[in-house]
């Protein structure tokens, strides 16, 4: 083995070793079926508890890149050939389940933002910022909130992006509306199928050529991926509603080679993954890509209020100019002072305090 684990990196040893084993896997060093080093093994030479190997065995299981068997150790998953393999209908495809619906996700008051923690951040923002909370917004959105959500998403979901690269928006609809301003309505748009049902009224009212493609088990069916003529896929690794299927780590680095195969782009729609039960969310597309290809949207809807109506993209570095010329003249529709308020939750760490405590708590119902 030739993994080493840094002490002096912020990033705990069980995420050093995790990334290492997954980037041997994904480049075929331990390939298909073969069978991982033994927890005793890694533990003795790399100088670390059993606990901790157990932790990163236990994400890439999570993830779909190992399967535990019992008394056996753990096993590759991954196969860098799905989406290439054959099948009884001789069509070079292979054939997936159709999905099974997920449970609804809780609503409760187990999510909910806490209102004490939400007002004392109002009367901090309102105080120190004075008369500022009524200037207008630049268009992309103010810069404190785009410089906090980079440091967010960089420490938490693996993705570097520059401030520049995020846009400020007031929702999802907002947002699907401003990407297809973007990237230009000449594109043919693809969607799951099912899909949250105001993806595809977006693109249908916006009079682009869209199509819808089936879900299979771990995401969109090969076959009908691959068939696609789309320039545009716009998918939700992490759990497509209503259907509750989440991409597989296989499925993920096909959209990817799909992505990559001719000039097409993947709107990933990561809504909600932050309250994954696993000890590490799932790696979002454009942390796996070169950042060239995957336009990244989240909201805040879930993890605050739906009342904010905000969302953000993160735009690849070559869309940007495009962006200013094409639609960077547009206003950002979020108000200063809500733009502030969330800044100031991420900043001081109340928005990442009430996420670790909505996935101990799942964690604990499951």
């Amino acid at each position: 083995m030739n993994y080493k684990i840094h002490r002096d990196l912020t990033a705990p040893a069980y995420l050093q070793l995790y990334r290492q084993l997954r980037t041997d896997i994904v480049d075929g060093v331990y390939p298909y079926g073969a069978r991982l080093p033994s927890k005793r093994l890694v533990s003795e030479e790399l100088g670390i508890s059993a606990v901790t190997v157990e932790h990163a065995y236990a994400l890439l299981c999570d993830e779909g890149y190992a399967v535990a068997h019992e008394r056996s150790g753990f096993f590759v998953a991954f196969r860098p050939s799905d989406g290439f393999a054959g099948n009884d209908r001789g069509d070079g495809y292979a054939v997936r389940a159709h999905p099974v619906p997920a449970p609804p996700a809780d609503g409760g008051d187990g999510m909910r933002f806490p209102f004490s923690v939400l007002t004392k951040a109002m009367r901090r923002v309102i105080s120190d910022r004075a008369e500022t909370i009524l200037e207008r917004s630049p268009n992309a959105g103010m810069p404190e909130l785009r410089a906090a959500i980079a440091q967010y998403l960089a420490r938490s979901r693996g993705i570097h992006a520059s401030p520049e690269q995020i846009v400020i928006g007031s929702g999802s609809e907002y947002l699907y509306r401003l990407l297809i301003d973007l990237l230009g309505r000449d594109l043919r748009y693809a969607f799951e199928s099912p899909s949250y049902k105001k993806i595809e009224q977006v693109y249908r009212l916006s009079g682009v050529s869209c199509e819808a493609l089936p879900l299979g088990s771990d995401g969109v069916e090969t076959a009908a991926l691959w068939q696609s003529d789309a320039d545009v896929l716009h998918i939700s690794p992490y759990r497509s509603f209503p259907s509750g299927v989440t991409a597989s780590a296989s499925k993920r680095h096909e959209y990817l080679r799909w992505a990559s195969a001719r000039p097409r782009f993947l709107i990933e729609d990561d809504f909600e993954s932050e309250f994954s039960v696993s000890k590490k969310p799932e790696d979002t597309l454009f942390a796996l890509s070169d950042g060239e290809n995957v336009l990244y949207l989240n909201t805040f809807s879930k993890t605050v209020s739906p009342s904010l109506r905000m969302g953000y993209l993160v735009l690849p570095p070559r869309l940007l100019p495009a962006f200013r010329y094409r639609v960077g003249f547009c206003s950002c529709p979020v108000p200063t002072f809500e733009q502030l308020l969330l800044a100031s939750l991420i900043s001081s760490g109340d928005f990442e305090r009430h996420i670790n405590r909505v996935r101990r708590k799942k964690r604990q119902e499951r």
